[in-house]
């Protein structure tokens, strides 16, 4: 068997170089644990960026991956077939839309909500053609696609890959008067205000308590959609269904992915009711994969799990285990623990020219798998399976690794 290094080697070689991954090469998982070709056993604290809300190949979602492709895996939506129907009506009613438009990925569930807002504004708010405007925040992490990145303000994520898509005004985070004053000015051009309810490439950003209430009552003032990208903080991992339930707040248009699969297959989906989604005809809008068989049924099981075993209610009794742990813990190294459920980050400060990188490859050598996002802050994201006893296991071990470098 081959060992790590030489995997790693191997796709340095033949592999792009997009992505600077731990030096850990993963062959098994179960649960909330993975493990190497070594054979050693990791804490898995990342889920894929939270794509294994349910845990690794839940028996469940693989059994109902493993029946239907001995079936029947793809169709395209040229025909019907008998997975996608039960599959929209399960999603539909689980999260209280009319309609739903099935994708893959998140970036793709993004850009359809993107076409969503902006075909909504020209037949439905009148909106002269060609002149739409979605609002985004800076910090917002949505995607890879040209028009993604046209929102972005990271330099990593839009440097060199000009020239941009129109259309889109920038405000900053957590600040409703900066979405008042864009919609006071150009309300009128407005098709959607497009946001993470937590930002999680941002570091976990958590904006203060009412923000997205606020945002959405300005948007309903100036009738603009409301655009909720749970992609990551939807399906339990905040402690709620939704992110934006900690507020009692339904978006216009909901962008799903990452473990509405479970982390087994992408999956993707944007949710909204007639008014929006019954403005693109047939041939307007779509995806080969998009809906295809096994996504159907994988995704049905993935998210009954979530419901049996009550993961949002777990994230967010753990996810208050976690911060009090680590708040308690005392080291200069960390300036700020913060999170919801169980997505939570460390702002790590710099300590003898060791950052929040050594803090992690520290983490990896004890037994606990986390990666940087923007060179000082650890974001922490364990599968919400998780016992409150393996959470405490992880979390002595995070705690260890940090004070070594006191």
């Amino acid at each position: 068997m081959k060992r790590s290094e030489e995997f790693i080697e191997m796709e340095h070689r033949y592999g792009a170089h997009n992505y600077h991954p731990l030096p850990v090469v993963l062959n098994r998982g179960e649960g909330a644990f993975v493990w190497d070709v070594e054979g050693k056993r990791y804490f898995d604290f990342l889920s894929a960026y939270s794509a294994v809300n349910q845990g690794h190949c839940h028996p469940k979602i693989i059994a109902a991956l493993c029946e239907q492709a001995q079936k029947l895996t793809l169709t395209s939506r040229a025909f019907y077939n008998d997975c996608l129907a039960p599959y929209e009506k399960y999603i539909t009613e689980y999260f209280g839309y009319d309609k739903v438009l099935p994708m893959n990925t998140g970036a793709e569930a993004d850009e359809t909500a993107l076409k969503l807002a902006r075909r909504w504004g020209y037949k439905v708010k009148g909106i002269p053609e060609n002149e739409a405007i979605i609002v985004c925040c800076e910090g917002n992490f949505h995607g890879r696609t040209i028009s993604i990145i046209s929102m972005s303000n990271d330099p990593d994520s839009y440097g060199q890959f000009g020239p941009f898509t129109p259309g889109f005004i920038k405000i900053p985070y957590n600040n409703p008067k900066a979405l008042e004053d864009v919609l006071a000015l150009h309300g009128d051009k407005v098709a959607g205000f497009l946001l993470e309810p937590i930002q999680g490439e941002a570091g976990v950003f958590v904006p203060d308590e009412g923000y997205l209430k606020t945002c959405y009552d300005i948007c309903k003032k100036y009738n603009v959609l409301f655009m909720a990208d749970e992609v990551q903080t939807g399906i339990a991992r905040t402690g709620k269904l939704l992110a934006c339930d900690h507020e009692g707040v339904r978006p216009d248009i909901l962008i799903l992915g990452k473990a509405l699969s479970g982390g087994v297959i992408p999956i993707s989906a944007v949710l909204a009711d007639d008014e929006i989604m019954l403005t693109i005809q047939p041939g307007e809008h779509g995806s080969t994969f998009g809906g295809f068989c096994l996504a159907g049924r994988v995704a049905v099981a993935a998210l009954q799990v979530v419901k049996d075993e009550k993961l949002a209610e777990r994230a967010e009794e753990l996810g208050k285990i976690f911060r009090e742990e680590m708040k308690a813990v005392k080291s200069d190294m960390i300036e700020l623990v913060r999170g919801k459920g169980l997505l939570n980050a460390i702002v790590i400060k710099p300590k003898n020219g060791k950052e929040a990188w050594d803090v992690c490859l520290k983490m990896k050598e004890l037994g606990v798998l986390a990666k940087p996002t923007h060179q000082h802050i650890i974001r922490f994201a364990p599968p919400l399976v998780i016992s409150e006893e393996e959470l405490r296991e992880a979390i002595a071990l995070i705690k260890q690794a940090i004070l070594s470098f006191d």
